[in-house]
């Protein structure tokens, strides 16, 4: 019983032609895209990119994307990943695409079900598109929060969106979540994971084709922030199974770090720390 919420490269061109790769979150029961959502404005979230390989990120720094551990193969050089930014439409002529540098994964990351489910892609050139700040405390971590992705729209369908989608899912309470995965015979690390969606009814969720994409929510001052990153889940908007992002907060000083070493291309330093 699989819960990635990701699509490989292989599968994603058989299912989706022209279109760009989609991701998908389990294995059984996999889920879907932006399920229960809407089609997104232009402009309304210009850091938020599409990965070739079927996940979604954002852009942490001009040159760095943010997303998730279970996209990427590893730490290391990588120039496979082609990203496609500034454009809620995959078939825009005149959205930026760019190829990828170097990859940093969270060492500690072994499966999404078991936490440090985060990465950053360096780009082989900077983009001047706003960025997306991270959440760096535990603040913001509860409320109504906002999913997007570019993937199905529902369970069971392979075809992926053209343009981007939007929902938003409340904050689902850790042992809540905690107790209806932990039945379903997963692991739960309150620490490091955050759950959004609608127990009751479902019905709402982010899905395959979202993996690695922002989980974000506005400030006090009204300006958007991550505060998770799309990680795994059980089904697609299933009631009891909501969404299981990655806890920004609670890595966002490592990933801040990681994020000024590759903006300033110190690969070598990159390459030796370990990532805590």
């Amino acid at each position: 019983m699989g819960a990635w919420r990701w699509i490989g490269a292989v599968a994603v061109a058989a299912v989706v032609g022209s279109m760009v790769a989609g991701t998908a979150h389990a294995q059984s029961g996999g889920r879907e895209e932006i399920v229960g959502g809407r089609a997104a404005p232009d402009d309304a979230y210009p850091w938020t990119v599409r990965l070739s390989m079927g996940c979604a990120g954002a852009l942490t720094a001009p040159r760095v994307v943010l997303t998730a551990a279970h996209c990427v193969k590893g730490t290391g050089y990588d120039s496979s990943i082609t990203v496609t930014a500034g454009s809620t439409d995959l078939h825009d002529r005149d959205a930026i695409r760019v190829k990828s540098r170097y990859v940093v994964r969270a060492s500690g990351f072994r499966d999404a079900t078991e936490g440090d489910d985060w990465a950053l892609v360096q780009l082989d050139e900077e983009l001047d598109l706003p960025l997306l700040p991270l959440a760096t405390g535990r603040t913001y971590d509860r409320g109504t929060f906002t999913a997007m992705g570019w993937g199905a729209t529902r369970e069971g369908a392979t075809s992926q969106q053209r343009h981007l989608r939007e929902v938003n899912v409340r904050f689902v309470p850790d042992r809540t979540c905690g107790r209806h995965y932990r039945d379903a015979g997963y692991g739960f690390s309150a620490k490091e994971m955050l759950c959004a969606g609608d127990t009751k009814r479902g019905g709402i969720d982010a899905c395959q084709g979202d993996s690695g994409g922002p989980l974000v929510r506005r400030d006090d001052t009204g300006k958007w922030i991550q505060v998770g990153i799309v990680s795994w889940g059980y089904g697609c908007a299933r009631k009891n199974y909501p969404g299981v992002y990655t806890q920004v907060s609670t890595f966002a000083r490592t990933i801040a770090r990681k994020t000024v070493e590759l903006s300033e291309a110190r690969l070598a330093s990159v390459a030796g720390t370990p990532l805590t």
